[in-house]
């Protein structure tokens, strides 16, 4: 967005950055529902089973920043992400953590791990955010995360109101928004001291601002998804043969 105005201070920008966190999807209905004791066994599967995409895909985008940064430093510092999600020695990773949750909830991990639940918006969605991290320059696609800012009350959420509206998931399965907690406090703090040295002038200010409202938008739009399909039961929900997959009761 081309603009004469001034550019904002660093702490203006910060603050319209994190502003930004009134359009969090904690603050979407199927969210809402959740905190409230609301949804169904199979509702909460759905949503595990369709969040699972979006876990192992975050390891190829932060791979994509990777191999978009010539810095060798910010790569460094980058490179845990992936360690965080993929595991490493001595740590199995935020994607074995989930598929525990996925066992506390009562689904079949080979029906997790072979996507067969991942309704087409949230694939699109999912796969709309890899492919800008591919396109974007690192620094863009660095902006894109800050989206970490407002995780922590979304796991704290969490961690807070599943064991007394679901006492039926096994709370051994939330280890993974535990592990997340410390680990986005982290990203965060590299990821906003790229956004606020990059992007200086009044015009990339509110492009960064664009950009981050773009990752907000992924994430609101996953469970746009979910909700037509698990809340109002409206097609389309499929497998990528065309024939319909529903969670189990």
């Amino acid at each position: 967005m081309a603009t004469s105005e001034p550019a904002l201070s660093r702490s203006e920008f910060e603050a319209r950055l994190r502003a930004k966190g009134e359009r969090y999807h904690i603050h979407h209905p199927f969210h809402k529902a959740m905190y409230a004791g609301e949804l169904t066994p199979p509702q909460i599967r759905g949503w595990v089973a369709n969040r699972y995409y979006y876990q192992i895909m975050i390891p190829q985008k932060d791979a994509a920043i990777l191999a978009n940064c010539p810095d060798r430093e910010t790569r460094v510092k980058w490179i845990q992400r992936i360690l965080d999600h993929d595991g490493a020695e001595g740590d199995e990773g935020g994607i074995a953590a989930w598929l525990e949750l996925s066992d506390a909830v009562g689904l079949e991990r080979e029906a997790v791990t072979d996507l067969r639940y991942v309704l087409p918006g949230v694939r699109f969605s999912v796969d709309a955010y890899v492919s800008f991290a591919r396109r974007a320059t690192w620094q863009e696609a660095a902006c894109s995360s800050l989206t970490e800012m407002f995780a922590p009350e979304i796991h704290r959420s969490r961690l807070n109101t599943w064991p007394e509206h679901y006492p039926w998931i096994d709370q051994g399965g939330l280890s993974y928004f535990r592990k997340r907690l410390g680990e986005a406090r982290r990203d965060v703090e590299h990821g906003l001291e790229v956004t606020l040295d990059y992007f200086r002038s009044r015009s990339a200010q509110e492009h960064a601002l664009d950009i981050l409202q773009f990752k907000l938008d992924v994430l609101w739009t996953m469970l746009d998804a979910m909700t037509m399909a698990y809340v109002h039961g409206a097609p389309p929900y499929h497998s990528s043969d065309g024939g319909p997959v529903a969670v189990p009761d």
